[in-house]
């Protein structure tokens, strides 16, 4: 493994990745949960590791876009191929991280195949549970001005007037969503959409953590506590 090469594309992600939830901090959580997930695993670590770093880095041009129709993985992507091709990544490994970032993203067709892939969708997804999850869900609600907290009484019908009908769809409006939507239509799922054991096994806890700070909170809310 050509260590140069990851230095090379570690600087590049500090000076593109902004965003407080997708940024450089999360980018290096995946990427220690990839390292301990790869564990007796017979992957190409150049590959994982490139993938792991340069998985969001569309994410700023998905952000700006106001017709939600932008994919950051596909944008991720895209611009990934002519800095690896700048630091001398074969076409073969080129094509291996560029489908390893294509399919990370949870509501896309692109399912991951190789055992590289399907090890960067996990830990990515791992990140969206545990206290890490909610630290995460709500700097989200804070950047789009969004609820602490909102339920409802028929979730598909939220996801009618709000994701375009379709439940594994994109918030429209964001300001109309809440950390216990979000888990309604993706966060409780998540351990079924998972690859591997050891990612599986960690998602239990951390997703029992999520459900209980959701269950605390509404108790605060409501003045129960």
């Amino acid at each position: 493994m050509n260590k140069n090469r990851i230095k090379k594309i570690e600087e590049f992600i500090k000076k593109t990745m902004v965003c407080p939830g997708h940024n450089i901090d999360h980018v290096l959580r995946v990427y220690n949960l990839c390292l301990e997930l790869s564990k007796g695993e017979k992957i190409d670590h150049e590959v994982l590791q490139a993938a792991t770093l340069l998985h969001d880095i569309g994410g700023a041009k998905e952000a700006a876009d106001k017709t939600r129709k932008t994919d950051h993985a596909v944008e991720s992507s895209k611009m990934a191929e002519p800095l690896l091709k700048k630091l001398g990544f074969s076409e073969d490994k080129i094509k291996h991280i560029q489908d390893c970032i294509i399919s990370h993203r949870y509501k896309n067709d692109n399912k991951p195949e190789t055992i590289e892939a399907k090890l960067l969708f996990d830990a990515d997804k791992l990140d969206a549970l545990g206290a890490i999850g909610v630290a995460r869900n709500f700097v989200w609600i804070g950047k789009n001005n969004a609820n602490i907290f909102k339920k409802v009484a028929d979730i598909n019908e939220y996801a009618k007037e709000n994701m375009g009908g379709d439940i594994k769809g994109r918030v429209l409006d964001r300001s109309k969503h809440s950390p216990q939507l979000e888990f309604e239509i993706k966060t409780k799922f998540l351990v079924d959409k998972l690859h591997t054991n050891k990612a599986k096994k960690i998602a239990r806890s951390r997703l029992k953590f999520f459900k209980d700070f959701l269950d605390r909170l509404e108790k605060e809310v409501k003045g129960k506590i």
